[in-house]
């Protein structure tokens, strides 16, 4: 009974996520396969570890972590000052508690819950079981037990943890979730073993020679050698021969392969860097205002202690001082902050308005409410990246989608001639009927017969058939079934283009490594062998293919690739330029098609000559693209395929609403300028009534100061220019082009190169001082975008992506943008400004009733409250209330995407400013003043009412300014209200120590605390009605 064969392929052992320890030195490598053992280095352990900490490094690790930053460490130092007896200002827990409790606590706790999670799913990677392949058979084997060397079989569908070289079968694979693309990619086996049975490939005495670990995914130089060979067999491997980590066997049979790299020298794991938190421009801002009130702090002391004159042992003074007015720094004001940025990243999660939604970065929600500038990419942004086919173009003749059916005649009697001429024999003068039309008529068919054969072989689409539970999948492959036919490629352009010949009568039916099948409109099949294929690549923007027809002999090379490098390589001609640029203004991307002849003699001498090169290791690229330049000259130009990328579902009233929303949008695409222009047309980027400024191309200083003059005479107008005359502008005119561009509506930015893009993000940064976000569908965009505040990541499938996992937002559809910024980035900004000030005067008022005690007392740097009242006053006595502003709002989501001029009023920043916070710290001084001077003014006899008659005083009065703050209650709010005081209600029972509960049920106690709040909180309430009555604010008439 004969072994079964199985596919072969040199697999990356993949370790997904990153997180293993440092790199070391990278060498080379050359692998025998199944003996790892024969090694020439040493390998890391196939095992990831994302954990930033272990057991015993997790307790120090955090605390250093928290306390690393100035105002945690002086927190702490606090503390630490109340062991000594000379500082200490009262019970040890009334320092500690609000700094283990409720930074130490909630941080620990939060990064201990992240570590167990990285520890489950890292040991779920790791106990993942694979077959490894020995001479006593097959072993299961864990992932953490791979090696390189080792051979190991993959089934359909399973998840590849290593890289592996194809040696016997071809297969597709899913890649979408190492580089974000959906569509499935061909790899091919080593030739000379792929039709070995598995365990005859344990017998061969065989190496791989590899190149060492780096982080390009899209590149891979190798040898493979057979030494037992007669002769010896020495192959080339590159890309295609290659299964890397992080990607799923889609298509195939079984896969066995070498393992190549392992643990942290995979490519994955080399181009992951370790997370960082991001810091927004509101952090920054809170931080400065900390500062300010640090400053404050200092100043405050050393008043009290020059008003002593400096007296006895004045250091010591100052340093109690500071104990005393430590509330001046709020301890909490951070523990709010990431609290409140939990809960807003919770809510855009759970919004069911933009279903799919993730928050990667729940640090920086904020910063949604503060976009000026959104760079956005093109392709399966803000159009969907699924290919239509639209025109084809000749030169002298051009057929559209309502004149398909005649080129489908042409292919139709292209096939039929033959069968034709036979019919009609050459003996009467029938046969000599209108020779001029029928020869006019027999070229263009000719010519169109030969573009579409042409379309039809130069691809890298390979059709799957899969059962449909009619039709079972060996006799759909069998038998070329239509309704289990399935097309896969790197890029849904060819795959619209060989739909657009199946349409037309030459179907695409079968293709292996070595030859391909194609079935004509009479059912006939044409035979190709593939001799060669040239991929593409961004750099070249073409690839290429050599077949030889098996019904003729004939060998010919077919070329695709962009206007502008075919234009170099085509034979001359008068159209091309021209034709190209009116199909990119109706926004068809266009690809240029040709062919080449070739004779046996000379395909032999290309055929040697790119062999040699393929073997190449050092320089390999630029050697075997000189010997496929070769080739490229002189070609014959077929035709002009125009596909169509149809927009995305409701972008033009997103835009609308950024643009109104004073969001300026800039478009960064490689596309073609006519392209690029039309696209911004249609998305309605660029509005009707706005002119549109082609900058022309400039290659020497003097000509951009030109065009920039003259595109400074022209007002609201829209700025399309090339990644060339970008490249020149930036290099001489950096400020100037910049300046007029922050000026423009809107920006189109056409073949952009990547580092263009990142460039652009961090000149408009530095520039502007604005906030910027990126926007973009590949992980090329969020790789090169980094710089922005913020990015997202707008893809029908956010889980798993590489790309999605780059960007700080995902979100399913263009669209939900809009509500993402004018809703949730809107409300979280203005949440956080009103929560932040409102803990800055909460810790305000008491400091400033501390400085108005120790005043009228001599300036005696004693306690006004201690113990429980301390801890307390900041915890269940006002925390619940305080932090229920994180539900406030002041219209509703359907107003505010209904007017998102609303946005436009947080880009200057004037929820938190140095004039609210001004404001607020005036508020403070007062009610702190009046609370202190009226418990001073109308307590009787004993210091213990001055405690009971302020502090209760000062609870009511941060109660009634929550209500003052809130512009649109929740029924949490009213909640929270409740149940703090009825907390503190409960609590005078057992306060005993610093408050007289006699004297608290009295009719004194309760008419003196009334008017101390009502002087305090009443003038508030007056203000705030005056101001909404005569300077309302924008909002103010919506939500009426």
């Amino acid at each position: 009974m004969p072994k079964k064969k199985e596919s072969w392929s040199f697999i990356e052992k993949c370790c997904p996520v990153s997180g293993c320890c440092g790199m070391g030195d990278l060498r080379p490598r050359t692998v025998w396969l199944g003996h790892p053992e024969k090694r020439d280095q040493r390998y890391p352990r196939n095992v990831i570890n994302n954990q930033k900490y272990n057991f015993f490094t997790f307790l120090p690790g955090v605390l250093y972590n928290q306390f690393k930053y100035f105002f945690n460490l002086y927190f702490l130092l606090l503390a630490c000052s109340q062991f000594v007896d000379e500082l200490r200002l009262g019970a040890l827990y009334t320092y500690w508690v609000p700094l283990v409790g409720m930074v130490l606590f909630i941080t620990i706790g939060r990064e201990a819950v992240e570590e167990i999670r990285c520890s489950i799913r890292d040991k779920e990677v790791n106990s993942h079981i694979y077959s490894k392949l020995l001479p006593r058979g097959t072993v299961k084997v864990k992932s953490s037990g791979i090696q390189v060397g080792d051979l190991i079989m993959v089934e359909k569908g399973e998840c590849i943890n290593r890289l592996y070289l194809p040696l016997a079968g071809s297969c597709f694979l899913r890649t979408d979730q190492l580089d974000g693309e959906t569509d499935w990619k061909l790899r091919l086996p080593v030739a000379c073993t792929q039709r070995l049975p598995t365990a005859d490939l344990l017998q061969i005495r065989s190496y791989v020679y590899a190149e060492e670990p780096n982080i390009d995914i899209h590149t891979f130089n190798g040898t493979f050698t057979r030494e037992d060979g007669d002769p010896p067999v020495n192959e080339s491997l590159s890309i295609e021969n290659t299964l890397w980590a992080s990607t799923v066997i889609a298509s195939g049979k079984r896969t066995v392969g070498v393992v190549i790299y392992t643990g942290k020298e995979l490519r994955g794991v080399m181009n992951t860097s370790n997370p960082k938190n991001k810091m927004g421009l509101f952090d920054l801002e809170v931080n400065c205002l900390t500062k300010i009130l640090f400053g404050a702090l200092v100043v405050v002391s050393l008043v009290m202690v020059a008003l002593q004159h400096f007296a006895g042992r004045w250091y010591l003074q100052i340093f109690r001082f500071l104990l005393l007015f430590s509330n001046i720094v709020p301890i909490s004001l951070r523990v709010n902050l990431d609290l409140g940025k939990m809960v807003f990243s919770w809510m855009i999660n759970r919004d069911s308005k933009i279903p799919g939604t993730v928050v990667r970065a729940s640090t920086i929600p904020e910063e949604l409410g503060r976009i000026s500038y959104l760079l956005t990419d093109k392709t399966g942004t803000l159009t969907q990246n699924e290919m239509v086919f639209r025109r084809l173009h000749l030169g002298t003749v051009a057929y559209g989608m309502d004149s398909m059916d005649e080129v489908q005649s042409h292919v139709f009697s292209a096939y039929t001639q033959v069968n034709t001429i036979k019919n009609n024999t050459l003996s009467g003068p029938a046969s000599t009927l209108a020779p001029a039309a029928t020869k006019v008529r027999k070229t263009i068919s000719s010519r169109v017969h030969e573009a579409v054969k042409a379309i039809a072989l130069v691809h890298n689409v390979t059709p799957v058939y899969e059962a449909n539970g009619v039709t079972d999948q060996a006799e759909a492959e069998q038998h070329y079934e239509d309704t289990c036919r399935v097309y896969q490629a790197a890029s849904p352009d060819e795959v619209s283009l060989v739909q657009w010949t199946e349409s037309v009568g030459l179907t695409l039916v079968g293709r292996d490594q070595s030859s391909m099948q194609l079935r004509t409109p009479s059912g006939q099949i044409l035979n190709f062998t593939i001799l060669q294929i040239f991929p593409f690549t961004y750099e070249s923007k073409r690839m290429g293919i050599i077949v030889r027809d098996e019904s003729t002999g004939e060998i010919t090379f077919y070329m695709k690739g962009a206007d502008a490098v075919m234009a170099g390589i085509v034979q001359y001609n008068d159209w091309l330029e021209e034709e190209c640029g009116n199909m990119a203004r109706e926004g068809l991307r266009v690809l240029v098609v040709s062919k080449k002849s070739l004779t046996e003699e000379q395909y032999q001498d290309f055929e040697a000559r790119y062999v040699q090169a393929k073997l190449s290791v050092h320089d390999r690229s630029l050697k075997v693209a000189t010997v496929i330049e070769s080739l490229e000259m002189e070609m014959e130009l077929l035709c002009l395929t125009g596909v169509e990328d149809q927009l995305q579902t409701d972008v033009r009233p997103t835009l609308e609403i950024l643009r109104n929303a004073g969001i300026k949008v800039w478009m960064l695409t490689g596309d073609k300028m006519e392209t690029a222009t039309c696209t911004a047309k249609n998305a309605h980027l660029v509005t009707r009534n706005q002119d549109i400024h082609i900058f022309r191309a400039v290659t020497t200083r003097g000509e951009a100061h030109l065009e920039l003059n003259s595109f400074r005479r022209k007002h609201d107008c829209a700025l399309v220019i090339s990644g060339d005359s970008l490249e020149v502008c930036l290099k001489y005119y950096e400020y100037e082009f910049m300046e007029l561009a922050c000026q423009s509506p809107a920006v189109v930015c056409c073949r952009c190169a990547p580092t263009q893009k990142a460039q652009i993000v961090r000149l408009l940064q530095e520039r502007t001082g604005k906030l910027t976000c990126a926007v973009g569908e590949s992980p090329r965009p969020h790789a090169l975008l980094r710089p922005s505040n913020c990015t997202i990541d707008p893809t029908k499938q956010c889980e798993g992506k590489q790309a999605s996992l780059a960007a700080d937002f995902s979100v399913t559809q263009f669209k939900h943008l809009g509500r993402l910024l004018m809703v949730h980035g809107r409300n979280s900004y203005k949440r956080s400004a009103a929560l932040s000030q409102f803990v800055i005067h909460r810790s305000l008022c008491i400091s400033t009733m501390q400085a108005v005690f120790s005043s009228v007392f001599y300036f005696a740097s004693v306690p006004l409250y201690q113990g429980f009242l301390i801890v307390g006053y900041s915890t269940i006595y006002t925390m619940f209330p305080v932090f229920s502003l994180v539900l406030d709002k002041d219209v509703k989501s359907e107003v505010a995407m209904l007017y998102p001029e609303l946005y436009k009023d947080l880009l200057k920043g004037r929820p938190l400013s140095f004039k609210t916070f001004l404001i607020w710290v005036l508020i403070s001084i007062y009610q702190g003043s009046i609370i202190m001077y009226g418990a001073m003014l109308l307590f009787e006899s004993e210091f213990v009412h001055i405690v009971a008659i302020s502090f209760t005083s000062l609870i009511l009065t941060e109660l009634l300014m929550v209500a003052l703050t809130v512009q649109t209650w929740h029924w949490l709010m009213m909640v929270a209200e409740l149940l703090s005081l009825s907390c503190y209600v409960a609590s005078l029972v057992f306060l005993h120590d610093y408050i007289d509960v006699y004297f608290i049920a009295t009719v004194s106690f309760l008419w003196k605390v009334t008017v101390i709040t009502l002087v305090s909180c009443l003038p508030l309430y007056i203000l705030k009605y005056l101001r909404r009555r005569f300077s309302p604010p924008s909002y103010s008439k919506l939500t009426s």
